[in-house]
């Protein structure tokens, strides 16, 4: 199975963008969902929809749910992931999980994907009474191995555990998909890499700089799935990597546009939001923020092939370094930025033109031939 590739969707809504525009909130997510749907069309075969809460800026997609089930009628092909459904029980309740994926499961016709996480914000953990954020790692690993037994064709046992506690019950409705859907997890450290490979779960990762930083935690992953013992039932061999995209018949309008579409800003929200991410000594602590690259450092990025920019001759070089370093989908936030919707859009078509058909030519997403292949 060759490399695939698909969106990110976060409901940025930073000021350098949204200032000056009426509504800037409703234009920004009808702007992802326009962006989906130029996906689809154009040979993507994911689109990723986190959930945040009270990021202001950073991301404005809290009810991802709802936004994924729009999504469902308005596409064809693509499969819908949650990047990711919080499954700590303050902030969703195990069951409301099992019955959103499943829900969405039919709805999308098993398009589906289950991309799970415990969230890495302090303000978003303490909304919801979690003051910490250490809880979450066991709320995670106490939940993570129930749904399974919620799906399948029997009421649910009941669980009674430290953070959550459920009397039996039949979760509905059943999954459409024979297992289930897909099952992911967030990751970022090494150590998280070869937990999720231990688990059989696909990692969904993103890189802020070049590649070459993951082929550690990739190795970790690789080492640990050959032997895992699956919380679903069946394994996910699948590592996800987020990044970001710009490419243009124009190689110019390239370099004209990278160095104003607000990077470092949106780098330094990261940091100030997902607080309990290391922060490197380079970043400055909020409010300062991390200065925009220059036109000479963009063009050192595309030259090393660091970042997906530049035609589409250029962007496929690195493209294969993704190939080489063993990442099975390439994701692109494109929106997680002051990018224009109708860049993002063009960028996303001239991709799909020249650029997928060198590196994806099975028609069947690898999840689905994973998935299948359990079920025989």
């Amino acid at each position: 199975m060759g490399l695939e590739f698909g969106l990110f969707n976060s409901g940025c809504v930073l000021h350098q963008w949204a200032d000056g525009k009426a509504q800037p909130e409703h234009q920004r997510l009808m702007e992802e969902v326009a962006l989906v749907q130029a996906g689809d069309r154009s040979g993507f075969k994911y689109t990723w929809v986190t959930e945040h809460h009270f990021l202001t800026e950073y991301s404005h997609l809290s009810a991802s749910e709802v936004f994924l089930g729009y999504l469902a009628h308005a596409t064809e092909r693509i499969h819908i992931g949650s990047g990711i459904f919080n499954i700590t029980p303050p902030v969703n309740h195990p069951a409301r999980i099992a019955e959103r994926a499943t829900m969405l499961d039919h709805l999308s016709l098993g398009r589906f994907e289950l991309g799970m996480g415990r969230g890495s914000s302090t303000t978003e953990q303490a909304g919801f009474g979690i003051n910490d954020p250490e809880l979450t790692r066991e709320m995670f690993d106490e939940v993570v191995g129930e749904f399974r037994s919620m799906w399948r064709d029997a009421p649910y046992p009941g669980h009674a555990g430290k953070h959550f506690t459920m009397p039996e019950r039949n979760v509905l409705p059943k999954p459409f998909t024979s297992p289930h859907p897909p099952m992911w997890v967030a990751a970022g450290s090494p150590s998280t890499f070869e937990k999720a490979g231990r688990m059989g779960l696909g990692v969904l990762c993103f890189t802020l700089g070049d590649i070459e930083v993951l082929k550690p935690s990739i190795e970790a992953y690789r080492n640990a799935i050959a032997d895992c013992e699956p919380v679903g039932d069946y394994v996910n061999d699948n590592i996800m990597v987020t990044s970001q995209l710009l490419c243009l018949e124009d190689g110019e309008r390239v370099r004209q546009i990278a160095p104003t579409l607000s990077g470092g800003y949106q780098t330094s929200l990261v940091y100030r939001y997902l607080d309990t991410f290391p922060r490197p000594p380079e970043v400055p602590v909020w409010p300062d923020v991390i200065p925009e690259r220059t036109r000479e450092e963009i063009e050192f990025a595309i030259d090393h092939r660091m970042v997906c920019y530049g035609t589409p001759d250029e962007v496929s070089e690195t493209v294969q370094r993704h190939v080489d370093a063993g990442v099975d989908q390439l994701v692109f936030g494109m929106l997680s930025s002051s990018m224009s919707g109708e860049i993002a859009v063009e960028s996303v078509e001239t991709f799909g033109k020249h650029v997928i058909p060198q590196f994806d030519t099975d028609p069947i997403h690898r999840t689905t031939r994973l998935r299948e292949a359990a079920a025989r």
